[in-house]
């Protein structure tokens, strides 16, 4: 017999890029994902709250989490201000129905914003039902140098926050260890990024079980706990020849998360 937690399998939409937000829902129904992590881009649609209720309730998958626009590319998505970002993210998770807002420690260049960031989140925290999970990034390096590029710290344990994102890539490309950064995390782990990697200075977000990362171990180790949080599968795609060897990676991961999101239960008297 096994035990399968109430965690929920989701796809973030940006596993299928350069294909559209919208094929990420297509994909997402398709392959039986439990629901979609939305990556606000420069996608127009990502930004729409209602083409994204539009598309949910077309293909019956619900948006489970909102991934606030912290990246480089989209320094200028939803605003400049990056406590703006927050705040619109937070209002498109309520809107849509899901629980989490995930969100990247502030670059270091962004001063004002990086010394109030523990303060600020706790307080959004305290203003919706919406968790924001900060997520776990790595320091940039080049050939043989170093630069941290994130602040407070790209580790996130290192502060006090109410809720954690885990990125098993993102821990490749810091190299450090994934296992250990989800026990300092303990019962604040809200969502997992599900990705491998193999430790390359590149983000390099592989299907899981193709790097050197403990993706089972993290999924069993979730399993005998009984996570109810999220599980999003964020994978590079962007190497696929085509249409349908993206979706074979997709659905390879699928299956690699539900099969190790299992636990062994004990049979009374055995």
């Amino acid at each position: 017999m096994v035990r399968i937690p109430d965690a929920k399998v989701a796809l973030s939409t940006a596993s299928v890029y350069p294909e559209s937000t919208a094929t990420a829902f297509e994909i997402a129904a398709r392959l039986g994902y439990d629901g979609v992590e939305v990556m606000v881009w420069t996608d127009p649609v990502s930004q729409d709250i209602e083409a994204l209720r539009r598309l949910s309730d077309y293909h019956g998958v619900p948006v489970l989490a909102v991934h606030a626009p912290c990246l480089l590319i989209t320094q200028r998505v939803w605003s400049t201000d990056p406590w703006v970002k927050l705040q619109r993210a937070r209002n498109a998770a309520e809107k849509l129905g899901a629980t989490t807002v995930v969100v990247h420690p502030p670059f270091r260049w962004q001063r004002s914003y990086a010394r109030e960031f523990v303060r600020g989140v706790w307080r959004m925290e305290h203003e919706t039902d919406v968790r924001f999970a900060v997520e776990n990034m790595y320091p940039w390096r080049y050939r043989d140098r170093e630069m941290l590029a994130y602040a407070p710290d790209w580790d996130p344990t290192t502060d006090d926050y109410r809720h954690f994102t885990v990125d098993l890539s993102h821990t490749a490309t810091a190299r450090s260890d994934a296992l250990e950064m989800v026990d300092r995390m303990g019962d604040r782990l809200a969502h997992v990024h599900l990705a491998d990697g193999n430790g390359s200075a590149k983000d390099e977000h592989l299907v899981p079980g193709r790097g050197s990362q403990p993706c089972a171990e993290l999924l069993e180790r979730l399993a005998v706990a009984g996570f109810d949080g999220h599980v999003v599968v964020e994978v590079n795609t962007r190497r696929a020849m085509s249409a349908a060897e993206r979706e074979t990676d997709l659905a390879e991961a699928l299956a690699f998360t539900r099969l190790h999101l299992a636990s062994p239960t004990r049979v009374p008297g055995s």
